[in-house]
């Protein structure tokens, strides 16, 4: 069953049937730092293995009900989380999307009583700390296999 709440007129929701996968593959694959290039086909897999929230403007203005943001967690649903590709369309930038997106992942039943929730970011510090985010811990302990370049290719 989806799970959808309105903030501020904008109406957010995981339901994949709303979901504008062509919208969010432009922002993510064309205009993202983290992710230029992914094809289509990888993105739209990645989408369909998360927990994928869209963010939808109010029903009265100019863009009535188009997709104005996106976020998306990669999880078990019962103990990690990620979170990633964060996104805000830049006609509805600066109307708090961004904090709207954040609300209703800190608040979704799905995303309850775990041990771990992460993200990454380059310039979006303060946002995230106004959620709980900190700087990493155990850094040490952590380990990857990074390829920069893998959509290139």
């Amino acid at each position: 069953m989806p799970h959808e709440t309105i903030d501020g007129g904008y109406r957010l929701s995981d339901d994949p049937a709303r979901f504008d996968l062509s919208r969010a593959h432009g922002w993510i694959g064309g205009e993202s730092y983290w992710a230029a290039g992914i094809p289509f086909e990888t993105f739209a897999k990645a989408c369909a293995g998360s927990l994928t929230v869209g963010c939808f403007a109010p029903s009265d203005g100019m863009a009535a009900g188009e997709m104005a943001g996106m976020a998306r967690v990669v999880t078990d649903r019962a103990t990690f989380g990620w979170v990633c590709d964060v996104f805000v369309d830049k006609g509805h930038r600066g109307a708090g999307v961004g904090k709207k997106l954040m609300a209703y992942l800190k608040a979704h039943p799905d995303l309850q009583g775990f041990r771990r929730l992460h993200l990454a970011t380059r310039d979006a510090h303060g946002l995230y700390a106004q959620f709980g985010f900190t700087p990493l811990t155990g850094v040490g302990n952590w380990m990857e296999i990074r390829d920069p370049d893998v959509y290139r290719r």
